[in-house]
């Protein structure tokens, strides 16, 4: 199975190319305004590098957030068009599920932290287990303080992984029961791990379904148009 995989919630945008189980190509670039200008290009190198092409592919992977709300529709918009162009179906996933799988963990509980402004994160709390993890709680939006506080009611040793350094070093800081690790942005290789999995269940979404885990309104309106000047649409590919 050939899959590509798209990540764009956080400043660290990324793009692989997968077959069955071994990567074949991974483009990153770590840019908070970059998301625009990297896709294409990057799927285009990854593309070249395999000596593929869209109509090569069996699937599209994507990490629908939470994170940046124009990472998430440049990346929506570019599986999207792949998608319907090539008739390719999509499974999506989440960036706190794809910090946690790669969270460097023997026992304590993995809490990814992606950074959304106005002083919040959005979290989850993930459980190790042999051959990945499981999502062991809600995700919410929440202050550092309000974080703490679900760390401490949970009882169990915490590892904090992603956007930390989003987070008041007192929260970890000679606390021997919260401590700090990576990975520190999510990426599209640990996407296609998923990915194979969900495509083995018949895990997918919809084309015209894939909404962006925004989890509250942006902040300001953002022109989509723009997306289609710079060159979004895969229309251009071959």
């Amino acid at each position: 199975m050939r899959i590509l995989a798209i990540e764009t919630a956080t400043p660290a945008s990324s793009v692989a190319l997968g077959e069955d189980a071994n990567l074949v190509a991974l483009s990153v670039q770590v840019d908070r305004r970059g998301h625009v200008g990297f896709l294409i290009p990057a799927i285009d190198f990854c593309f070249d590098h395999a000596g593929w092409g869209p109509s090569d592919l069996d699937l599209i992977a994507l990490d629908i957030g939470p994170g940046s709300y124009a990472g998430l529709r440049a990346g929506i918009s570019v599986a999207q068009g792949i998608a319907a162009a090539v008739g390719l179906p999509v499974v999506t996933n989440s960036s706190l599920t794809l910090l946690a799988l790669r969270a460097a963990t023997g026992r304590r509980k993995i809490w990814p932290v992606v950074g959304v402004q106005r002083g919040q994160v959005a979290t989850a709390s993930y459980r190790p287990v042999p051959g990945g993890v499981v999502l062991d709680g809600p995700t919410e939006i929440v202050t550092p303080e309000d974080l703490e506080a679900r760390i401490d009611a949970d009882g169990d040793e915490a590892l904090l992984v992603g956007d930390w350094l989003a987070l008041p070093p007192d929260l970890y800081e000679g606390n021997r029961r919260t401590k700090v690790g990576g990975p520190r942005y999510p990426t599209a290789d640990a996407l296609l791990e998923i990915a194979r999995l969900q495509a083995e269940r018949g895990d997918y979404a919809g084309t015209e379904g894939i909404h962006p885990l925004y989890m509250r309104e942006p902040d300001a309106a953002i022109n989509w148009s723009d997306f289609r000047e710079e060159g979004m649409w895969p229309g251009p590919m071959s």
